[in-house]
């Protein structure tokens, strides 16, 4: 049997736990991360599995929610990367967020300590040599243009591409709390929260659509050599939903419902912008839905206009770059191996799949499949049934293609959701069919009991209720 290391191109959140997994199969690894030697336009450090946009995991509610169902199965399966953001969360209303800094160091922490990983800091130029039997290209959206160059030469198709927008990051006590105040949408209690975990900035009607005509006429960042790269519109720049109509951003990220304004409860806003902790020591907050490609000093001016923003001092303004990722559904098999190189992998973003949690779980699929033919087992699949299997199969070939338009490639980056799961049957209390929400809650239940419990069934884990005996 060989013990030949698996070789791991990225050190992100998908490298990361893709790295950790194979490990703890007991194979060697050698983790490849091109920074410092070579930096990207988003990075701003040298930590394994660095934050560049939110902090935030989204919902950690494993019964209503499809991500919190991933968060689960993760843990399931020994994840790194929850482990580390468990350890390091911060205040976020029903969702996961976490110190950047305290979850980068670690991630990089337990990688650097564990007996079986090599950490090799360097650029790879090019597509793994072919001594490397079993490697993963894990390089996310910000491959460097040598090896996104041999990717397209060795697929015979060019990388997909859209734009990816950061929001910007501002020093708490330059907040006006006399304007602003603490509650979470809903008074909903999260992991580590509260209830009063977001702040909130209150709009009257003619100030938001002041605010909205302000972003609409801000000066933009122009990218001219990225023409015709679409938006995902998981993350689109706050200016874009403004222009997409005057009421966008009110059911959106702006939406006041759930939120009574504690200096003035007798009135409802008309509009809110929220703020969400971005660091465990609560000095750095973070705008919800707000990434942006307004140049930086209309940043300054525009989201100064915000009430309770007008002294904002920003520790980190907004940006935009550049996402790619192949055509998966197209180049990969089922266990994510290029279909005309055995042994070499994609996971994370590179393969479509859009959100942190996402890419670490591709990330984790990876390591197991390459560490199982390490040992010489034909790599295990995740049911179609579990959010692993389900995201799994969208990247793979679960996605619909256009008969309008034949030619062009539909498959897109996705979050995982609870469309991707197969259905379950007409849930029923006491014979009768369900209704409106209440179906739609007993439908999520069902699929994530479904998931939690074959979930555990592949990770040869013990079924729910005898673990808890």
């Amino acid at each position: 049997m060989s013990k030949n290391p698996i070789h791991i191109i990225g050190g992100g959140l998908a490298g990361s736990e893709a790295a950790w997994q194979a490990a703890q199969a007991g194979i060697p690894v050698v983790l490849h991360e091109m920074r410092p030697v070579r930096g990207t336009d988003a990075h701003k450090t040298d930590g394994l599995a660095e934050l560049v946009c939110s902090n935030s995991f989204r919902s950690d509610d494993a019964e209503n929610n499809a991500v919190g169902l991933l968060h689960a199965e993760m843990r399931l399966a020994g994840s790194l990367i929850m482990s580390a953001g468990d350890a390091n969360q911060v205040p976020a209303g029903g969702a996961l967020a976490v110190d950047r800094d305290g979850f980068s160091d670690a991630v990089t922490k337990k990688l650097e300590a564990h007996p079986l990983i090599t950490i090799q800091r360097e650029e790879v130029p090019g597509l793994p040599p072919a001594e490397w039997d079993q490697a993963i290209i894990a390089t996310g959206p910000l491959t460097a243009p040598g090896l996104a160059q041999s990717i397209a030469e060795a697929t015979g198709a060019d990388a997909l591409a859209f734009f990816d927008a950061i929001a910007p990051i501002i020093h708490f006590d330059t907040i006006d709390m006399d304007t602003c105040w603490f509650q979470s949408r809903y008074d909903k209690v999260g992991p580590g929260g509260t209830g009063k975990d977001y702040i909130n900035c209150p709009m009257d009607k003619e100030q938001y659509l002041a605010f909205v005509q302000a972003l609409v006429d801000g000066q933009k960042t122009e990218f001219k050599q990225w023409e015709g790269t679409p938006y995902f519109d998981g993350c689109l720049p706050i200016e874009i939903m403004a222009e997409r109509g005057v009421e966008t951003l009110r059911y959106g990220p702006m939406k006041p419902m759930g939120l009574t304004n504690a200096h003035n409860p007798t009135v409802k806003a008309y509009a809110v912008v929220q703020l969400r902790q971005d660091n465990a020591l609560g000095t750095l907050y973070n705008m919800v839905g707000f990434q942006t490609k307004l140049r930086h000093a209309e940043q300054v001016r525009v989201f100064r206009t915000i009430p309770g923003l007008e002294n904002a001092d920003f520790a980190r303004l907004g940006g935009l770059h550049r996402n790619t990722y192949i055509n998966s559904p197209t180049l990969l098999d089922a266990s994510l191996q290029l279909k005309s190189r055995p042994g070499l992998r994609f996971a994370g973003q590179i393969t479509g799949c859009e959100g942190y949690v996402e890419s670490a779980a591709i990330g984790l699929l990876a390591g197991r499949f390459a560490a199982a033919e390490r040992l010489g087992h034909a790599p295990s699949l995740p049911p179609l049934t579990t959010a692993f299997g389900a995201l799994l199969n969208h990247i793979t070939g679960g996605h619909i293609v256009s008969d309008d338009e034949p030619g062009k490639r539909s498959f897109q980056p996705m979050n995982v959701n609870f469309g991707l799961f197969p259905p379950v049957e007409a849930v029923k209390i006491d014979g009768k069919r369900l209704r409106g929400k209440d179906k739609t809650v007993a439908k999520r239940h069902a699929i994530t009991s479904r998931a939690q419990a074959d979930c555990r069934q592949w990770l040869g884990l013990p079924a729910q209720a005898e673990a808890a005996e």
